[in-house]
């Protein structure tokens, strides 16, 4: 028993040591903006060459990821990208933002909806530091000689799905193409998403950000006649991100626009 005891907790051990090897596959990076500062990990492909032009892919991560470590933020979506087949199938430059801890990707005022409505979106308005941070640092990538411009693409869950309609409104000629997780927007915003192809996730018994939230999207955005997928899971609650990295056209449907 002991010795069974021992090679489960070695394996164990190991295992976690080889997670926390691959995640510092991801370098650690910092963008400036004059006083301001937002952390970032990069995952670059395999064999990069900085003559070639990549694909960029900007990954939102929620609210529970939060911080100033440069860390937290991998702990969604990260492994996804390190899998050798992807890494082979999709060479792209992989960048995960770290919003700071007492600021939001999106425009939201918690408190201000109705009927105790948890999430007040916003129409319009100016962006906060964070999404300014993050607009500043997607206009750095694309200075970069490295960077196909031409195939840019955001996407997040929760408040990172949030985050993904904001910068879309903001930045709509930007992005080939999209993919927000378990979010939501006000739909006075939505016409301002233009015509960039979107693939939005949510779980049908998420009781954090409901369902609702992602269906007003895209009802306005059928109503506006604007390309979108729209999957739900039925029985997930929170947590629509695994079975959306799990879908088998998931990345390829991304990687497949060009603007």
């Amino acid at each position: 028993m002991k010795k069974f005891l021992s090679s489960a907790i070695i394996a164990l051990l190991t295992l976690q040591f080889s997670v926390a090897q691959d995640k510092s596959m991801f370098s650690k990076e910092i963008f400036t903006s004059g006083n301001d500062t937002l952390l970032y990990r990069m995952l670059l492909p395999e064999n990069f060459d900085a003559a070639k032009k990549y694909p960029v892919l900007i990954f939102l991560h929620g609210a529970g990821e939060r911080g100033n470590d440069n860390e937290a933020q991998l702990m969604h979506g990260s492994k996804l990208f390190l899998r050798s087949d992807i890494r082979k199938d999709f060479p792209a430059i992989v960048v995960f933002p770290q919003c700071p801890k007492n600021d939001f990707w999106a425009n939201v005022k918690f408190g201000d909806g109705k009927s105790g409505d948890r999430f007040g979106f916003q129409k319009g308005g100016e962006p906060g530091k964070a999404m300014q941070l993050l607009m500043g640092l997607q206009s750095y990538l694309k200075s970069q000689k490295y960077t196909d411009n031409s195939r840019f693409y955001v996407g997040g869950l929760s408040m990172g799905g949030m985050g993904t309609f904001e910068i879309l409104r903001r930045k709509p000629k930007a992005f080939a193409a999209a993919f927000a997780i378990c979010g939501g927007d006000h739909v006075g915003n939505v016409k301002k998403y233009k015509n960039v192809p979107l693939w939005i996730f949510h779980g049908g018994k998420d009781t954090t950000v409901p369902l609702s939230k992602s269906e007003a999207v895209v009802n306005e955005l059928k109503r506006l006649n604007r390309p979108a997928k729209f999957t739900v899971y039925p029985e997930a609650g929170h947590n629509s991100w695994d079975p959306a990295f799990a879908e088998p056209e998931f990345l390829s449907w991304i990687f497949s626009y060009k603007r």
